[in-house]
């Protein structure tokens, strides 16, 4: 049996959100002392989606439910208002929250320094020892830890079916939709082809806006669907128990609701029982809702501030962008730019656009066995990591702990954030990762394990 200390060693791989998070909570209760490791120092405690935004990216939730800290609701807002920013029901810039997250974490490291050390460099390995894990680094470094933690965030979007960018023009086609040059180059002749019509789709939309571009916008998904916006009003209280005891129930009830209350108010009052959900659900059902119900879901569940929701309907309003349902074919290179060949929704027929750019807006993906991370394929060969029953994020138990190749629960590797998905669902949003962050860090803090199995 092993027995993890207060003052033993908490590795974190991931100095993004997640990462974050962890590191400034195991210094609120007062727990082991953490090591932060981040790659990219720009993007410590942003991670991509605040270090990559621009000033017109908006949060898609109010400020008064964006506190990092689910015991001080209030502590973002009180924030906020001292740096006159706005008030709760503000949808400020994911700049601004970036911000908000760095002070956080410099100010804990600051009053801290015997506990929390932030590290720069890319984890290139992670072994197992008698004592807990040796991290290597890319340059060499090794770092010496009795518990790690994976917080890896999102993986980056896979190539969409039916595109070889090998075979396009070059800088016809973008892989990075967060990228500062989607506009480069482009006139007002162009066009620009979306491959998705979500709220990564709407982030490069609004960017190819405000860089001054007017041609065409083409935003292409399977089915076509747009994120909704918020509706004006507080949120409604959640539900406490779980409506309905299978999925067909559960979309009836929520119709009937959304009936008396509106389809928002209806899906909002979901988020204390979607983890519930989702964890009571075997995996040939949770499968199911990914391939039926999950893009609907995505658009009703992850909403836009109403501001970015008015712009977008402005640009389709003047004819400048278009969404459009339809499944890619192929493309090929046409001189400078890419013949991009799609079939509309529901027909036969194949429709050719002349594009300028290509922009891969699919959104994150988590399948593991496609990435190209070295750590990710470092622990995948050495049998410590697995991918979930469905291939969305890695392999972990309800507390967050790792399972291996086996099956087995590694009771001193955990992982956080949207690589659990697969177990959780719910693990994208700001109001889940900051739960799960202290829920880990006072276990860790507390010692309540031993041998895998809880005191």
């Amino acid at each position: 049996m092993s027995l993890v200390q207060p003052g033993d060693h908490v590795a974190i791989v991931g100095g993004g959100f997640s990462g974050t998070l962890l590191a400034i909570n195991l210094v609120r209760h007062d727990g082991p002392r953490a090591t932060l490791i981040e790659r990219r120092p720009a993007q410590v405690a942003r991670g991509v989606a605040y270090s990559a935004a621009h000033d017109e990216h908006l949060l898609n939730v109010r400020a008064g439910n964006m506190s990092a800290l689910p015991d001080d609701p209030d502590h973002f807002v009180r924030w906020m208002e001292r740096a006159g920013l706005g008030d709760r029901t503000t949808f400020v810039p994911r700049k601004t929250y970036g911000r908000y997250l760095r002070a956080m974490l410099e100010e804990a490291a600051a009053a801290n320094p015997e506990r929390l050390t932030l590290v720069t460099g890319e984890v290139s390995a992670l072994d197992r020892d008698a004592d807990g894990f040796a991290l290597t680094l890319a340059d060499g470094a090794r770092i010496a830890a009795d518990v790690a933690v994976l917080a890896l965030g999102n993986l980056p979007p896979h190539t969409p079916p039916g595109l070889d960018p090998a075979a396009l023009p070059a800088g016809c086609y973008r892989a990075d939709p967060w990228a500062g040059d989607i506009a480069e180059g482009l006139g007002d002749d162009d066009e620009v082809v979306l491959v998705g019509t979500g709220l990564t789709a709407v982030d490069a939309a609004l960017l190819l806006d405000s860089a001054g571009f007017r041609g065409r916008i083409l935003a292409l998904s399977r089915r076509g669907l747009v994120p909704r916006p918020h509706a004006d009003g507080a949120p409604r209280p959640g539900l406490s128990e779980r409506p309905g005891a299978t999925l067909s129930a559960l979309v009836r009830a929520v119709r009937d609701r959304a009936e008396g209350i509106g389809w928002r108010a209806a899906v909002d009052e979901l988020r204390p029982v979607t983890q519930m959900m989702w964890g009571s659900a075997d995996v040939a059902t949770r499968a199911r809702f990914l391939r039926h119900l999950r893009p609907y879901w995505d658009v009703h569940r992850h909403r836009l501030a109403p501001a970015v929701a008015g712009r977008i309907d402005a640009l389709v309003a003047a004819g400048l962008l278009r969404f459009a349902a339809g499944k890619l074919a192929g493309a090929e290179a046409d001189g400078g730019r890419a013949l991009l060949r799609w079939r509309a929704r529901g027909g036969d027929a194949v429709t050719t656009t002349r594009a300028a750019r290509i922009v891969n807006c699919t959104g994150p993906q988590g399948d593991l066995l496609r990435s190209r991370e070295p750590l990710i394929r470092q622990l995948l060969a050495a049998g410590m990591i697995r991918p979930d029953g469905l291939r969305i994020g890695l392999d972990v138990d309800r507390q967050s702990r790792v399972l291996s190749a086996d099956g087995t629960i590694d009771d001193r590797l955990y992982c956080i954030g949207p690589m659990t998905r697969g177990e959780l669902w719910e693990v994208v949003a700001v109001p889940d990762i900051r739960q799960q962050n202290w829920t880990l860090a006072r276990r860790l803090a507390n010692a309540q394990w031993v041998g895998g199995e809880g005191l």
